[in-house]
C-alpha cells in the first residue's frame, strides 16, 4: 500500500536542502511509529520519495510525498500523526491511498 500526500514547505524551512528534507521526513515517520516499508539490502532505508527537489530558499504550498506502508493506515491518521512530529514550516495538507 502507498500513501500519496501533499505538503507545504514555508517560512525558515524554505532554507532546508532536499537531502535534509528527506532525512527530516524519515525521522518524523520513525517517531510517529507509522508502519513504513523498509528496503531490503545492505543499507536499509524507509521506502519513500519526494516528487521533485526545490531550489534552496524556495517556498512551496503543494509538494508531493509518497510513502510505502507495510500495512494499511487511514490517511487521516497518517496526516495527524506525522504533523505532530514535523517542525514548524513543514505540514502535510492532505493524504490519500494510492493503489
Amino acid at each position: 500500500m502507498k500513501i500519496g500526500s501533499s505538503f507545504q514547505k514555508t517560512g525558515d524551512m524554505r532554507f532546508i536542502s532536499h537531502l535534509d528534507l528527506m532525512r527530516l521526513f524519515q525521522r518524523a515517520l520513525r517517531r510517529a511509529n507509522l508502519p513504513v516499508t523498509i528496503t531490503q539490502g545492505f543499507s536499509p532505508r524507509l521506502k519513500m520519495s519526494i516528487g521533485r527537489a526545490l531550489k534552496l530558499g524556495t517556498e512551496s504550498l503543494d509538494e508531493a510525498l509518497t510513502v510505502h506502508m507495510s500495512r494499511g493506515v487511514e490517511p487521516a491518521l497518517f496526516v495527524e500523526s506525522l504533523n505532530k512530529k514535523l517542525p514548524e514550516g513543514v505540514r502535510i495538507t492532505k493524504s490519500e491511498e494510492i493503489g
